[in-house]
């Protein structure tokens, strides 16, 4: 094998090991955080069923043009009403991605019970018939919450994180619905539906706030998902309250910890991918010299 083929081997091996992590960093937007269907089954329905699949496709197209969009599908006999957003720290690709999954996951999850809504990391859906028994969302309903099981009890954390999030409240109505940063030592984001006034926002991430401090505490990550809203933060560590201080303890796992985990590791095996390859390149290149 000459010095051309081995090199052509180790491009073709780090291309192969990139986009595999590349694909485990794009499931990550893919992770079903909950889902809330209708407990009323109901008999399958052609025209639902159709227009189902019609408001999924019509939220593929406009996935690529909008993180929020919604919209009414309707013939003779039923109309039904959706929506969709994805975080806005997402690409048109990656938004079209998330939004890509919700027609199966509606068949697996819901079937056709209606009103649904389903929460990936990176998108949500929710859909409703128009004459159902939802009528407007209400911003400080809770949906879901979930706070780490690893936590960090010293003096100052959870004076710390308040402040954190307090900040993020301000923060989210300056950046008109979004806000991703850093606080000290506490990575936060939260992100507004798109149908939310800046008052209104600014209201229901406070109200998020409220919860994850109550049924958080000590927590070193938690999120919160209101139908109006939704928080996460995440401590890095340092300011003086260690790392590794943790007490096992909590009601849930946020998933902050694992995409860091997915990433870290996906660098490793590109590293060790890499080395493996040269070093199998440099062994045949040995082999060719005797």
């Amino acid at each position: 094998m000459d010095s051309s083929t081995n090199s052509c081997t180790l491009i073709l091996c780090f291309v192969l090991i990139l986009q595999s992590v590349n694909t485990l960093i794009i499931d990550s937007h893919h992770k079903l955080i909950y889902n809330l269907c209708s407990n009323q089954s109901t008999s399958f329905n052609p025209s639902r069923s159709s227009l189902l699949s019609a408001l999924f496709q019509e939220f593929i197209v406009q996935s690529s043009q909008s993180r929020f969009f919604e919209t009414i599908v309707a013939d003779d006999e039923t109309a039904i009403s959706g929506r969709f957003q994805c975080r806005n720290d997402l690409s048109p690709d990656e938004c079209r991605s998330c939004v890509s999954n919700f027609q199966a996951l509606s068949g697996d999850l819901c079937g056709e019970n209606l009103p649904a809504r389903i929460q990936l990391s990176g998108c949500y859906a929710h859909y409703q018939e128009e004459d159902g028994a939802e009528t407007d969302p209400w911003p400080d309903r809770v949906l879901h919450q979930a706070c780490s099981k690893r936590k960090v009890k010293k003096n100052g954390f959870e004076e710390m994180k308040y402040a954190a999030l307090a900040a993020l409240e301000s923060c989210v109505v300056i950046g008109n619905g979004f806000c991703e940063t850093i606080y000290e030592s506490i990575h936060v984001v939260g992100q507004c539906a798109g149908s939310l006034r800046a008052c209104d926002c600014g209201e229901c991430v406070d109200s998020a706030a409220r919860i994850a401090e109550d049924e958080c505490r000590y927590s070193v990550s938690g999120e919160i998902y209101l139908d109006g809203c939704f928080i996460s933060y995440d401590y890095n560590g340092g300011h003086g309250f260690g790392s590794y201080e943790f007490e096992e303890n909590g009601n849930g796992e946020s998933s902050s910890g694992k995409l860091v985990a997915i990433v870290v590791g996906g660098l490793a095996a590109i590293l060790l991918g890499v080395a493996l390859c040269y070093f199998l390149g440099s062994y045949h290149k040995k082999s060719d010299d005797w």
